[in-house]
């Protein structure tokens, strides 16, 4: 039985090797743009694919959530509305588990919630077909250039590259290649694949902007339960110092840089952490795809269902667990009190 599935899943790598070809993919780590606007001093303003996938997560979220809420009923009956209230009841258990019973479980739960469900969005998404495999074709003067059949989306041509027999070639540096918008031959375009999709959280700001809404909202909500003074003492802490005892006083400073430090490592760490996982899961599956189109990558995106839900979840958690952390005052806090 073992050697049956072992030829069969051979003689399947091979069938979809000859047959299916997919170009090895170029892995860029900057979001690619597509659509310039203009420039302010400097600066040059574009909307870049990873833009366009994030808008896209929101307005799938907002459009799910007017659908869920427009004909609420008390006893619901639509599966939608008893979808979205399963969801919300088991996230504020979550919430409030950490946070207790109260104000802070109210106040946490919006933007922890928020956050969950906008990130998962965007994992799940960036698995779509069409993401980082339809888009604009420019022309290349080096490289690997592909053939793509061309689609007219009103005055926007854009390029996608066939599944079956996919052809490419390498130009050397400083070779020469046509302009990319002009057919080839009938009904094919050649240049280099700009996507108009790529999953939002492979752009490593899309992570790093949502950290800092995460971080500025505990900031704010330990400030707000401890007060500028009380908060601020967990960084810089005089007491000691001003009783007279420099040694602990100077402990006291030491610990106090620690916590700083720590405040904006939660940045990075928040940052790099979901980047790297979900920019790691596109070159996989683009890897998986290049060596064994269709069906032994299938195996793989369920992995990256599941990297995606996961990421999403520590996110939020270690949100909520931050804000937790914040809003409780520290020792020397209480034991000055008492």
């Amino acid at each position: 039985m073992n050697r049956r599935l072992a030829l069969l899943v051979i003689v399947v790598f091979l069938i979809f090797n000859v047959f299916v070809r997919v170009p090895f993919p170029e892995i860029l780590l900057p979001a690619e743009p597509v659509l310039p606007i203009g420039k302010v001093g400097p600066f040059s303003l574009v909307i870049t694919n990873t833009m366009l996938a994030t808008w896209l997560a929101m307005l799938i979220l907002v459009g799910l959530s007017f659908f869920a809420t427009r004909r609420m009923e008390l006893v619901p009956t639509g599966r939608l509305q008893n979808l979205a209230e399963a969801l919300v009841e088991w996230m504020y258990g979550i919430v409030e588990s950490v946070a207790g019973e109260g104000r802070w479980a109210r106040q946490f739960f919006a933007v922890v919630a928020t956050i969950f469900l906008f990130i998962i969005t965007a994992n799940w998404t960036g698995l779509l077909p069409g993401y980082t495999t339809i888009g604009l074709i420019e022309a290349a003067d080096h490289g690997k250039v592909c053939e793509f059949a061309p689609v007219h989306i009103g005055p926007i041509e854009v390029g996608i590259l066939p599944v079956f027999g996919a052809v490419c070639r390498d130009i050397p540096a400083g070779g020469h290649h046509d302009e990319a918008h002009v057919e080839t031959r009938a009904g094919v375009l050649e240049g280099k694949l700009i996507p108009v999709l790529r999953s939002a959280n492979t752009d490593v700001n899309t992570p790093l902007a949502i950290a800092l809404v995460a971080m500025l909202f505990v900031e704010y909500w330990g400030i707000k339960a401890l007060g500028p003074v009380g908060y601020g003492s967990r960084f810089f802490n005089f007491q000691n110092l001003l009783r007279g005892r420099i040694f602990m006083g100077f402990v006291d400073l030491f610990i106090g840089l620690l916590e700083l430090i720590a405040e904006f490592a939660r940045i990075i760490s928040f940052t790099f952490r979901l980047f790297g996982n979900i920019f790691a899961g596109e070159v996989l599956l683009a890897s998986i795809a290049f060596l064994a189109p269709l069906v032994v990558a299938l195996p793989f995106y369920g992995l990256e269902l599941f990297v995606g839900f996961i990421q999403a979840a520590v996110f939020a958690m270690l949100t909520l667990v931050f804000a937790k952390l914040a809003v409780t005052p520290h020792h020397s806090e209480e034991h000055h009190g008492h």
